[in-house]
């Protein structure tokens, strides 16, 4: 017979287990707060602060381009909307920071694979908007590329990753043909720019990887090659390229994306000010860049830029002395995704790049877009948590990837292992 007493619960242990789950979980946050790069954290909500003054600068015109005599757009209409989206994916990106590294990665694959299977479906059930087919809607309107993005980095991140178990394994083909179905899937949007920004996340992860250089070179030939046959093959890709080097619809809209952002010169017409900004297409999304110079200043537009610049080296420095492949892989290729589309977006502005209807990251009107953003950079985030009182034990991660990976380090002797 059992001489367990049975448990009676008696007045107080509710709240005894209330305070323990609270204790609890305030010592997470403190954790968290212990770890996180906080410095990198407030560089991204200050981006995020600025793109909710140029939003609330250029809904006006939006609103007032794309009313209708049905439909009569509030003025502020955009702004109100990026507000909500904001506070969701301010929530979005403190979650995915709080992840586990394991976790982040899991996460990351899981998102690969979900989204890689919503691109096999946008041909079948998408719908078009402005000529291409990018969209799918359970419910909420979403393009699958946006979310594919960090878990693309990761995913390839976790392959190649796998060189250092055994630097046999066939992760480079692997990870080719991953690219080249995303980039097929892709180009049958179609949807150019996105493609090329993935195709930039593949090589830097490649390269990082240490993957000899005849291979590499071999890659980038075949590279460019299918390059060269997107625009024979692709008219809308050929019509933007040839648009961009010699005159039309969409080199007008970079001319005049271009205009705008000189029309304020260095200080700035004014916030509502503007004028030039009515004409843009979409203001508030791809030429919210132009925006901001016409409205607040060509010394606001340098400010944005050296955010960004700020952004990539911080990571970087954050993953220099790192001993660990996957981090190092997966924190460059997400921190590739953001810096290569704000750069081509910002390049587009500038006229210096056929346009590609890529927004600003963290500075652009979005919906499902900006909950994507701010996914990539939670993870991001989640990845380089670092616990500041562990010491590293290792000798560093070039020396590790010279000792299990030859071709990293140059050549094919052994080394004794410490």
């Amino acid at each position: 017979m059992s001489t367990t007493q049975p448990y009676i619960p008696r007045s107080g242990d509710h709240a005894m287990a209330t305070e323990r789950f609270q204790s609890s979980k305030r010592a997470e946050l403190r954790i968290w707060w212990r770890e996180i790069d906080r410095v990198l954290l407030f560089l991204i909500l200050g981006l995020m602060a600025i793109g909710t003054a140029a939003v609330f600068a250029a809904s006006p015109a939006s609103a007032d381009r794309l009313s209708t005599d049905e439909v009569q757009l509030p003025e502020l209409y955009f702004y109100w909307a990026h507000l909500r989206w904001q506070i969701i994916s301010l929530g979005v990106l403190i979650a995915a920071s709080m992840l586990s590294q394991e976790n982040a990665r899991r996460i990351g694959v899981l998102i690969a694979a979900g989204m890689i299977f919503c691109l096999l479906l946008v041909p079948l059930i998408g719908y078009e908007v402005n000529g291409a087919k990018r969209w799918l809607n359970f419910g909420m309107r979403f393009q699958p590329s946006e979310f594919l993005k960090p878990g693309f980095a990761i995913a390839l991140a976790w392959i190649l990753s796998w060189r250092l178990k055994d630097p046999h394994l066939p992760v480079l083909t692997v990870v080719t043909l991953i690219m080249g179905m995303v980039a097929a899937l892709m180009m049958m949007q179609p949807n150019l720019g996105a493609t090329l920004l993935f195709c930039g996340v593949w090589f830097v992860l490649v390269l990082l990887s240490g993957v000899p250089i005849k291979r590499l070179a071999m890659l980038i030939g075949g590279a460019m090659a299918l390059l060269t046959a997107t625009y024979f093959l692709y008219d809308n890709a050929r019509n933007r390229i040839d648009a961009f080097l010699g005159g039309g619809t969409a080199f007008d809209q970079v001319d005049l994306a271009q205009r705008t952002l000189l029309a304020g010169g260095w200080t700035g017409s004014g916030i509502w000010l503007g004028v030039r900004k009515n004409n843009l297409p979409e203001a508030h999304t791809d030429y919210i860049f132009s925006v901001i110079g016409e409205e607040f200043g060509l010394i606001a537009c340098a400010i944005i830029v050296a955010l960004y610049l700020a952004i990539i080296v911080r990571v970087l420095m954050r993953l220099a002395n790192e001993d660990n492949l996957f981090t190092l892989l997966a924190g460059a290729g997400l921190v590739t995704q953001i810096g290569g589309q704000a750069f081509i977006n910002i390049l587009v502005n500038l006229q210096l790049f056929p346009s590609k209807g890529m927004t600003l990251p963290l500075v652009s009107y979005g919906g499902s877009s900006t909950i994507a953003v701010c996914l990539t950079v939670g993870l991001l985030l989640a990845i380089t948590r670092r616990n500041p009182y562990l010491k590293r034990q290792s000798p560093g991660l070039r020396t590790i990837l010279a000792d299990q990976v030859p071709s990293f380090g140059g050549n094919d002797r052994e080394r004794n292992s410490p």
